[in-house]
C-alpha cells in the first residue's frame, strides 16, 4: 500500500510500504477515504519529538471498513466509520472510567495510545490507503447513511472537534459565561464553536494569522489580533477589566510571541493574566515530558516557569490533558447529522495522497489560507 511516511525532520515521502493486515481477532481492516493533516504532526515534522524513522503518520482518520476479525460483533464490513486518534481497549481501569485517552493496555506501560504518533505505540497512521484498527468494536464510531455528503464534518470527529469540546469540558463552560481561547488553529476554532454550543455569550480567540482571525469572525467569535497590542489587556478591557470566566489553552509548546520568539510558556501564563480570580482554564495544546531542539535549559525537559503566584492569589483552577475522545464523538456525531454542527467550514484544501508532502510544507510553513488539509487516500 502506499502510505505518507516520515524520514527526519522536514522529510516526508509517500512510499510503497507493507499493507496494514488484521493482526488480532478484534481487528478490523479500514481502506482510508479521508485522513487529516493534524497541527499536532507538525511537532514531529519539525523534528520537535522522538518518532522513530518510517513511522506512518496520521492520527485523524476515517474510511471504509474492507475485512473485520473474527472477534468482531458490531462493526460490518461497508460500514464507514471515524476512528478516534487514541486507541482504546474498552477494559483497563482508565477505559471503563471513561478515560480512553489514557488506556493502560494499548501501549504499555505508558498510559495512552494514538496513530502514527511518537511515543503513543507502535501503531501505524492512517495516512495511508490502508488502516488497522484494533479493539475495533470499542474504538470504531460507525457513521450514518450521509457518511460521504458530510465527510468534511465526521472526519473531524476523529480529534480536532473532541479535543475543541474536552477544552470547553475542562475549563467548565456554562451558560452566559465569557470564554477566551488562545490560539486560532482548527482546535481553537473547534473550541470556539464548542463554547457557542454550550451557551457562552462572548467568545473571544487570541491569534496573529490574518487568514485564522477571518475564520473565527466566520464561525461567530471575536478575533484577537495579538500583532496590533498586547492580548490580555484587550481581554480585558472588552470585559469590563474583570477578565474572562474561562480559558481554553489551544496552542501548545511551540507558542511564540508576536516577535516570533517561542515560549512554551506564553500561552499559559496569558490565559492566568486573562481569566478572572477563580476562573478556570482547560489545557489541549500539546505539552511534552521532553524537547530536546528546545531553545532553553528548562523547555528541553518539558518545563517553564509558570505565573503560579498569580495563579493562587486569584483562586484560579486547571485542567489539563489530550481528550477522551469517545466521551464525546457520538454525541457531535448526532449534532453534524442533524445539521446543528459543521465543524467542516474550517477546510481549506482537499489533497491526494500523493500531494500529501506538499500539503505539509504549505501547512507547516503558515502559508496564508492553509487552516486545515485533508488528504484522500482513495484517489479523490
Amino acid at each position: 500500500m502506499r502510505a505518507l511516511v516520515y524520514h527526519g525532520p522536514k522529510n516526508v515521502s509517500v512510499d510503497e510500504v507493507p499493507d496494514a493486515t488484521i493482526e488480532r481477532p478484534t481487528d478490523v481492516l479500514v481502506r482510508i477515504t479521508t485522513a487529516n493533516i493534524c497541527g499536532s504532526d507538525l511537532h514531529m515534522y519539525e523534528g520537535r519529538t522522538d518518532v522513530e524513522k518510517g513511522k506512518v503518520l496520521g492520527h485523524e482518520n476515517m474510511g471504509e471498513v474492507i475485512e473485520v476479525g473474527d472477534g468482531v460483533d458490531r462493526v460490518k464490513v461497508g460500514d464507514m466509520v471515524v476512528l478516534p486518534f487514541n486507541i482504546g481497549c474498552g477494559f483497563c481501569k482508565n477505559c471503563g472510567a471513561g478515560l480512553t485517552g489514557f488506556c493502560l493496555t494499548a501501549n504499555p506501560p505508558n498510559a495512552g495510545a494514538a496513530y502514527g504518533y511518537a511515543d503513543m505505540g507502535p501503531y501505524n497512521g492512517g495516512q495511508a490507503e490502508l488502516l488497522r484498527v484494533p479493539y475495533a468494536d470499542w474504538n470504531a464510531l460507525v457513521l450514518p447513511d450521509d457518511a460521504r455528503e458530510k465527510e468534511k464534518d465526521y472526519v473531524m470527529l476523529s480529534d480536532i472537534l473532541p479535543t475543541g469540546y474536552h477544552g470547553t469540558e475542562l475549563a467548565q463552560v456554562g451558560i452566559g459565561d465569557s470564554v477566551v481561547i488562545w490560539g486560532a488553529g482548527p482546535v481553537g476554532l473547534m473550541a470556539a464553536m464548542s463554547a457557542d454550543l454550550r451557551g457562552a455569550d462572548q467568545v473571544f480567540v487570541v491569534d496573529r494569522q490574518p487568514d485564522r482571525l477571518k475564520l473565527v469572525e466566520t464561525i461567530g467569535a471575536t478575533p484577537i489580533d495579538d500583532s496590533t497590542g498586547d492580548a490580555v489587556q484587550q481581554i480585558l478591557d472588552a470585559t469590563l477589566g474583570e477578565g474572562a470566566d474561562r480559558g481554553v489553552e489551544a496552542v501548545g509548546y511551540q507558542a511564540h510571541d508576536h516577535h516570533g520568539n517561542e515560549s512554551p510558556g506564553l500561552t499559559i501564563n496569558s490565559l492566568i493574566a486573562a481569566v478572572r480570580p477563580t476562573g478556570r482554564i482547560g489545557v489541549v495544546g500539546v505539552f511534552v515530558p521532553e524537547d530536546p531542539s528546545a531553545q532553553d535549559s528548562l523547555a528541553k525537559k518539558g518545563q517553564f516557569a509558570i505565573d503560579f503566584g498569580t495563579f493562587f492569589f486569584k483562586g484560579q483552577s486547571m485542567g489539563t490533558g489530550q481528550a477522551n475522545v469517545k466521551q464525546y464523538n457520538r454525541q457531535l456525531r448526532n449534532l453534524i447529522h442533524r445539521d446543528k454542527l459543521n465543524p467542516g467550514i474550517i477546510v481549506s484544501h482537499e489533497l491526494s495522497l500523493d500531494d500529501a508532502a506538499e500539503g505539509y510544507k504549505n501547512f507547516d510553513d503558515r502559508l496564508d489560507g492553509w487552516t486545515k488539509v485533508l488528504l484522500h487516500p482513495d484517489g479523490r
